[in-house]
């Protein structure tokens, strides 16, 4: 043993340098959940996904990952409409990608501009490069108690409709 050693000091030195490693740790994670609640962590979470020669998108082939990204009314008739084209054997209204406009992409990045519409309300206007062509789409988006979910989708250019829900207006 050491001169002037006590293991009860050091037993007691090294669970306060645990306990603040793990203050520290668990204060970055709630940072980091914090800062993943934002809408722009939202948004880029999507359209990470289309980015690069491996950007495999988002795909809507479960109940779940629809009700994932947008608002129930909005998830509903989505889902209803998947459903009646699926037993009428016709393809559905929304036949192609709506974050990106498109069936196929080839997108290298992005940029988001975000406006804040008051309270657990926003918008962001993505903008990019579809296999050269400029793209535009806005996303009005709405926390739903602490998840950001897309109430609407506008593109541009895009014929009429231009908008996810004057889509399934026509439908």
């Amino acid at each position: 043993m050491e001169r002037g050693s006590n293991p009860a000091k050091r037993q007691a030195l090294d669970l306060s340098r645990r306990a603040i490693v793990v203050g520290m740790t668990a204060g970055a994670v709630i940072a980091a959940a914090v800062a993943d609640a934002s809408p722009r962590a939202f948004v880029a979470s999507i359209y990470d996904a289309y980015v690069g020669k491996n950007g495999n998108g988002i795909a809507f082939d479960s109940n779940q990952m629809v009700h994932r990204y947008f608002e129930p009314s909005l998830a509903a008739a989505i889902v209803k409409d998947q459903n009646d084209a699926a037993q009428r054997k016709e393809v559905a209204a929304l036949d192609f990608d709506p974050f990106v406009d498109a069936q196929d992409w080839d997108i290298a990045a992005y940029d988001v501009a975000m406006n804040d519409k008051g309270a657990d309300k926003a918008s962001a206007t993505v903008t990019f490069n579809n296999f050269g062509k400029a793209k535009t789409v806005v996303l009005d988006l709405v926390k739903i108690k602490s998840d950001w979910k897309i109430s609407d989708i506008a593109w541009t250019p895009h014929e009429n409709p231009n908008t996810l829900r004057a889509l399934y207006a026509h439908s």
